[in-house]
């Protein structure tokens, strides 16, 4: 990959597309395909407009996750994540180690499509399953709602983002049926003595996108050049980034830009839904972005993927590895494996935490 052929993404600013023409125009879907091509390969985040998603939906979500949050915390450690079997529940602040070691300064609940313990997919499958809901009246109802809603913008997202790779847009339909994307709800609670240090570290997503909704400034991106740009929330907008699948599926040309959250003094909620593809989906670089000479990235299985990163990530499962209880893949790539952080180090072997 070359800066000529992708420029040097030393962007300033995140561009905005706006996707309502893919279902409302003749020539939408191509039209929306160059702009999230052209997104994806020189920023790798943009915001997603047109999306048609009612307001009431963000409403009753925040409701929900304020509702939830507020528990006294022996409440919520009864659907602590560490008693699921497939990773779903409660996430106690200091329960998630980054690559660079830094506890996050965070609350959060995790979810995901939610199947019978008796399902198929769910049979022995570490990420898929029914989910923990708590005893919140309409909690579950919200959320639910919500996930519903944005999984299926999710799905025609990705259409735009096959068209946008020079595939079909149908090219991953058959790969999205009961994926293990993960909706969270996470809480930063208000910090008098905050001070300007990092609150989630440094990391990439690992799946192929992100649709992110956010109540507050936080969000920090990184550049090709290592500088960290601000991604404010923008009213009636989604923030998405790509993530660590379509980098692979791109054989880089799309980047898994590197982001952190830094701490702030106000009380944040953040809601990202991270969409992936199928649990066992072999994903490996398209033929068309494989230049004679050879592919930058192996492939790697979807659902292996995600859980191998879970696993070093969460204390709770380094706890299990340690007893034995779970065993890694064996082709499970490291942390921060992927996007701007980790090729910004390569070519430039510094610490970076200086910049945190």
């Amino acid at each position: 990959m070359s800066d000529k052929e992708h420029g040097d993404r030393g962007f300033t600013s995140i561009p905005v597309v706006d996707i309502a023409p893919m279902m409302a125009e003749a020539d939408g879907e191509q039209r929306v395909a160059r702009a999230l091509h052209d997104a994806a390969r020189d920023v790798g985040f943009l915001y997603l407009t047109g999306h048609g998603i009612p307001q009431h939906r963000f409403d009753a979500l925040q409701a929900a996750a304020e509702s939830f949050f507020a528990l006294p915390m022996d409440a919520k450690m009864q659907l602590y994540i560490g008693r699921s079997a497939n990773h779903r529940g409660y996430v106690p602040e200091g329960e998630e180690v980054f690559a660079g070691g830094t506890k996050d300064r965070k609350e959060a609940f995790d979810l995901s499509i939610d199947l019978p313990a008796d399902h198929p997919e769910s049979v022995g499958n570490p990420l898929l399953g029914p989910n923990q809901w708590p005893d919140v009246p309409g909690f579950a109802e919200a959320v639910g709602g919500y996930y519903a809603e944005v999984f299926a913008l999710g799905r025609r997202l990705m259409r735009g983002f096959a068209l946008a790779m020079g595939e079909p847009a149908d090219r991953f339909d058959g790969r999205i049926n009961t994926p293990p994307s993960q909706l969270r709800l996470i809480h930063y609670p208000v910090d008098s003595d905050a001070t300007d240090i990092v609150g989630i570290g440094a990391h990439t997503d690992y799946e192929c996108f992100t649709l992110l909704h956010s109540t507050s400034p936080g969000l920090e991106v990184m550049n090709g050049r290592g500088e960290w740009i601000d991604a404010p929330p923008l009213p009636g907008a989604f923030i998405v980034n790509i993530g660590d699948m379509m980098e692979i599926l791109t054989n880089g040309a799309f980047a898994a830009t590197s982001h952190r959250v830094r701490r702030v003094r106000e009380e944040r909620y953040s809601f990202p839904l991270f969409f992936s593809l199928d649990y066992h989906t072999r994903v490996e670089p398209l033929a068309r972005f494989v230049a004679p000479g050879g592919r930058v990235y192996d492939g790697l299985v979807a659902g292996e993927h995600l859980f191998a990163q879970t696993a070093k990530t969460f204390a709770y499962q380094q706890q299990r590895l340690a007893r034995g209880e779970i065993v890694l893949p064996d082709a499970a790539a490291s942390l921060s494996s992927f996007g701007q952080e980790a090729r910004y180090q390569a070519s430039h072997p510094v610490n970076l935490g200086q910049s945190r």
